[in-house]
This record gives structure tokens, C-alpha cells and sequence, in this order.
């Protein structure tokens, strides 16, 4: 899942993530979900390459080095944040590219928390929330807000009537 997706917009007009965006690997055990990030991150710019499990992740990164890790298991959170701190570490990639943990556990609604060693803990509220987040850690403009009509053609490439 690392090409670059062309996705219908209202009117006909089309927006492909560029080949040179910053490069996020999402990990996440819960498929509808990891598709549906990858797609959303994709429309927004970045390249997404996405792993079900630590050991695809690491394989995934030894081949194409993110410049963010985007973690969400089924797991406790100090089980994830090891996991995600296991990928990095045997993937060899470098202690500078931040891990982002999204949980809905350990911290409040709309909370991001630094634990140190670019990694940070969050629960976004909304996509638009984690999309800020993940601009201010990569260094990228945020896109305008994504509205429900938005997220739904984003993920379904249907749009509402």
C-alpha cells in the first residue's frame, strides 16, 4: 500500500498524494481501520505504507524508512508503546523519527503527551485533531478541515447525496 492514490472530488477534480510527502508507516491489527488511516493520510500528502503486526512493521521499515510511526493495537497502552519502540529499534530507524501512539486509554479525549524520545502518547478527538497533530511533528501544512462528507469520500470514494 505505498503508491500514491488518486481519489474523486466533487466536480471532477482529483487529488493525488505527491511522491515525495513525507512517509508515515501506520501500524494497526483492526484492517477497516488501518485502510481507512492509510487513505485518509494519503489524500492529505503523505506517502502511507501499512503493517498488521510488529514483525510485518519492521519489514516494512527496513525497506522503506518512515519519517513517522503511527501505532494502534488491541493491546495495553505500555504494551503498544513497546511494540512501537521495538519496530524502530530493529528496524534500525533513527531515534529522531517520532512514534505516535494512538490509544483510547492513559490519556484524556484530545490529549497528545510526550514521553520522551519522540514519543508521544495521543486521543484525538477527531481526524482533523490527529492530522494537526501529525503537521506539527512532520513539519507539513495541515489540509483544511475534513468534514463527514469529506471522510466519507475519502474512505468510501462515494460521496452523500
Amino acid at each position: 500500500m505505498t503508491t500514491p492514490m488518486t481519489t474523486p472530488r466533487p466536480g471532477g477534480t482529483v487529488r493525488t498524494a505527491p511522491d515525495n510527502g513525507p512517509r508515515i508507516l501506520v501500524v494497526q491489527d483492526v484492517e477497516e481501520t488501518r485502510d481507512a488511516l492509510a487513505k485518509l493520510l494519503q489524500v492529505d500528502g503523505y506517502r502511507v505504507d501499512a503493517a498488521r503486526a510488529e514483525d510485518d512493521a519492521v519489514v516494512r521499515a527496513q525497506r522503506q524508512p518512515p519519517h513517522l510511526l503511527l501505532v494502534n493495537l488491541g493491546q495495553s497502552p505500555a504494551e503498544v508503546i513497546a511494540v512501537a519502540r521495538r519496530i524502530r529499534d530493529r528496524a534500525g530507524v533513527n531515534n529522531e523519527v517520532p512514534i505516535v501512539i494512538f490509544c483510547s486509554e492513559a490519556v484524556g479525549e484530545g490529549e497528545e503527551v510526550a514521553l520522551g524520545n519522540q514519543v508521544y502518547v495521543t486521543r484525538p478527538d477527531n481526524f482533523n485533531q490527529l492530522r494537526r497533530f501529525l503537521g506539527r511533528l512532520l513539519g507539513t501544512p495541515c489540509p483544511a478541515p475534513a468534514t463527514k462528507a469529506d471522510v466519507l469520500s475519502r474512505t468510501t470514494g462515494q460521496f452523500p447525496s
